[in-house]
């Protein structure tokens, strides 16, 4: 068992938007081309296989063309000394590009597909491109393992566990606009430190924990908040 100190870390689109890959709110980004109502609900995919398709096809590509940034690497430093789990919204495998061992994608994962039929059966995918009549072994045509809006989050559980047992927890690149994801700071325990890494205003109205909040992109920040919290906590066990 692991006697550690537990930092949880907790992204969103900030995080990956240091390394260059576009975020719902980019006024020029791959989202800015398309209505979500187009490309990310079950029932687009049922309307127009090619184009959600085809979406998410360049949503690979584009994050295979990106690198991670320094916030990912120094997120991946803290396992020296930390027992770190990292949870994100975030689609793109760039936290496990970087080095991070133990990440949970609430919100699915472009690096693998599902069945349509069976939501638990997934395989991975290799490269960029899904063909439209690839299928799963139970016949089944595959679908991005995304979880569209209006579906459930069934990894959401599990995070507020994870995040029950945080000592410290961090929060990068997030409006915390959006749920259930944004609920995860209420799961953590009253007196857990809080620190909040965003250039932004995240509605931080609901944390009621000690709060930091580090006015810094992603790229700026988490480096410098990681040396502070290996600097201040590196030795206690």
């Amino acid at each position: 068992m692991d006697d550690r100190m537990k930092i949880v870390v907790f992204t969103g689109a900030g995080m990956s938007a240091d390394s260059g890959l576009a975020t719902f709110r980019d006024a020029d980004g791959l989202w800015a081309e398309y209505r979500i109502e187009e490309v990310c609900t079950p029932e687009a995919l049922a309307h127009d296989r090619t184009k959600v398709i085809g979406f998410y096809n360049l949503r690979r590509r584009e994050m295979l063309e990106k690198e991670p940034n320094a916030g990912h690497r120094a997120i991946a430093e803290l396992e020296r000394h930390f027992d770190v789990e990292v949870v994100t919204q975030n689609v793109d495998n760039l936290h496990e590009r970087a080095g991070s061992t133990r990440v949970l994608h609430l919100h699915g994962e472009l690096t693998k597909l599902r069945s349509e039929r069976n939501p638990d059966h997934v395989v991975p995918i290799e490269g960029w491109e899904q063909r439209l009549d690839a299928r799963a072994s139970d016949g089944a045509l595959l679908r991005p393992h995304i979880v569209f809006f209006g579906e459930s989050v069934p990894m959401f559980d599990e995070a507020t566990r994870i995040a029950s047992r945080a000592d410290v927890m961090v929060v990068v690149g997030t409006s915390l606009a959006v749920y259930p994801a944004a609920a995860l700071v209420r799961y953590v325990r009253p007196e857990v430190p809080l620190y909040v890494v965003d250039p932004g205003t995240p509605d931080t109205a609901m944390i009621r924990n000690p709060l930091t909040h580090v006015r810094e992109r992603a790229a700026v920040g988490v480096p410098r908040l990681v040396a502070e919290l290996e600097a201040r906590y590196g030795t206690v066990r």
